[in-house]
């Protein structure tokens, strides 16, 4: 699952499953100051509608560290932006949604279902973008093995059973390498198959819990009731009373029926992505019959017109999409973060890894067509034809074209252990300045505003921005909760867009380093993510200014104010 696809285990997980100590829903905000500013306690639980709209929130003003976008319109009112083309490379956009058709990209030079490649960019009827995981004839590809599982059945066919004695001098690094990742590929099925059973577990206590409520309601005579009802609920059945107690303490502790079903909904769906997954299969190989080589970056003679993939299927990239630009203030759904905003649909991404000739080529054609921002909220740990990718980022560098992109959600330190795309090929020296990598947050403002499973990096994460619990658009005109540096990736993209907006004398350099240099500064420490455990439930404190370059969090309103100093040689 290396696609960044959201983070669902969260409050609800640790409240009906785990011993999680409070919901998300619950905000515990110390009285501190930052930047100078006194920043008051706020101690009651979110609305549904706060809720929904937390990481568009201003922390002095709401007490939660969300990106100021009211005060960011505030600041721009009475200036005129400039129409911003932002690329989501991704899994496939519903460019039919209620919420997003209003904003999506148009090829202004093609003729739609003439089957003609009308502006010669090669690219048949691409109305909307294009997508790369498909074949000239409309097939899809939906899902894809590992990049893991490819270099692994790959060194299979070249070595199969061979010993270390018979392989030639020249095949030898390879060979042992290979022998590596074997061993990793087996470690990583069995890890798979556990997985499954686990879930199956998670899913029958679910069900447990389920039927707990009903035969609780049943016995009281009534669906709403309080905690006091059930205290001051005498049943003579040993076994009711266990299950009045069972769910007088999961009440006690923040959890509801309605976050219940929520939940096992999100269960359910994950379970069902995980059993279907085609992730490690060694014979799978859909998107390897679309037509094309997929060692050669130049034969480019493939994909479709078909930008959303299956809306039955992938969710994945309409919600980034919904972050970035849904309809501002039409009454439906949700507020994107930018308005002047077209979104570019460049389908890339499959549930599995994406393919280096997919991603190269798709970074190509979002600066072809005039996109000024591309998101990029995917990742693996390992990229067979890397170059590929570092050429097209530095293509993008040279037309200046901004890349965000999502840091990946292993809790890792990915100073230290590698995860692709990105622009720093040593780790150290980057290949480029246009690429602005986005770690993601809670809204805790305390040691737990880092989200648990967000990497870091003092050098290959620029800075942090919203991605627990965003609220976003999902195919078919829904919307849904999700959480991952996929959703903290376009929260940031979003700001991007209204800076190139507002200010495009800026370049693509300029705008990534005011999103760093003008967010809001964090002073205090916080858990370090992927640091907990069962024998460390506390984990391991450090300086928040230790996870990132900037050790700071996106803010619009900031952001803005900075561009407008720059452009203006304002104070």
């Amino acid at each position: 699952m290396r696609v960044l696809k959201p983070i669902i285990f969260t409050a609800a997980a640790g409240i009906f499953l785990a011993s999680c100590k409070t919901s998300v829903t619950t905000i515990p905000v110390p009285s501190g100051t930052n930047n100078g500013i006194n920043i008051p306690a706020k101690k009651a639980a979110l609305l549904e509608p706060e809720r929904q709209t937390w990481s568009h929130l201003d922390l002095l003003t709401d007490s939660i560290p969300g990106m100021s976008i009211d005060k960011a319109y505030q600041f721009i009112q009475n200036k005129k932006g400039v129409p911003v083309i932002v690329a989501i490379a991704d899994s496939g956009v519903d460019v039919e949604h209620e919420d997003l058709k209003d904003v999506v990209w148009t090829n202004p030079k093609e003729i739609a279902g003439n089957h003609k490649d009308d502006d010669k960019n090669g690219f048949t009827d691409d109305i909307h973008g294009w997508n790369f995981l498909g074949s000239k004839d409309g097939r899809i590809v939906n899902a894809d093995q590992l990049e893991l599982t490819r270099i692994v059945k790959n060194g299979m066919d070249k070595f199969g059973n061979k010993k270390a004695s018979e392989i030639a001098e020249e095949d030898k690094a390879e060979f042992e390498q290979y022998l590596k990742l074997k061993e990793k590929y087996t470690k990583s099925v069995e890890a798979h198959k556990k997985e499954l059973i686990n879930l199956a577990q998670t899913a029958e206590r679910i069900n447990q819990i389920e039927q707990n409520f009903k035969d609780v309601k049943a016995f009281l005579g009534k669906d709403n009731y309080t905690i006091d009802d059930l205290k001051n609920a005498k049943p003579t059945d040993p076994k009711l009373a266990a299950k009045i107690a069972d769910i007088t303490n999961l009440l006690s502790r923040g959890a509801t029926e309605k976050e219940l079903l929520n939940y096992k909904k999100q269960l359910m769906d994950y379970k069902k992505g995980k059993e279907a997954s085609k992730s490690y299969d060694l014979d799978f190989n859909a998107r390897q019959s679309m037509g094309d080589d997929l060692n050669d970056i130049t034969d480019t003679n493939y994909g479709n017109n078909n930008v959303i993939g299956s809306k039955e299927l992938e969710s994945h990239g309409t919600h980034v999409a919904g972050i970035v630009a849904a309809s501002r203030n039409n009454n439906k759904g949700v507020n994107g973060v930018a308005n002047n905003v077209k979104i570019m649909a460049v389908r890339v991404v499959p549930d599995g890894d994406e393919h280096d000739k997919d991603v190269a080529l798709g970074i190509r054609y979002a600066v072809d067509n005039g996109a000024k921002v591309i998101n990029t909220s995917f990742g693996k740990p390992y990229s067979p034809h890397k170059q590929w990718v570092y050429d097209a980022i530095k293509y993008a560098a040279k037309n200046d074209v901004l890349i965000v992109n999502a840091a990946g959600n292993d809790g890792n330190n990915i100073d230290e252990i590698r995860t692709y795309p990105n622009d720093s090929d040593d780790l150290i020296n980057e290949i480029s300045d246009n690429v602005l990598t986005v770690g993601a947050m809670s809204l805790n403002y305390n040691e737990n505003l880092p989200a648990s499973f967000s990497n870091y990096g003092k050098k290959n994460v620029d800075v942090f921005a919203p991605g627990v619990d965003i609220y976003a658009t999902m195919p078919a005109d829904k919307y849904a909760f999700n959480s991952g540096t996929s959703m903290a990736a376009p929260s940031a993209a979003g700001v991007a867009a209204l800076v190139r907006s507002y200010y495009p004398q800026l370049s693509a350099s300029q705008v990534k380093h005011i999103l760093m240099n003008s967010g809001i500064k964090i002073n205090f420490d916080v858990i370090k993510p992927g640091s907990q455990s069962r024998e460390k439930p506390d984990g391991e404190k450090v300086p928040f200014s230790e996870l990132s370059v900037s050790g700071r969090i996106v803010n619009a309103y900031n952001a803005l104010k900075m561009a407008d100093r720059i452009v203006n040689g304002k104070k």
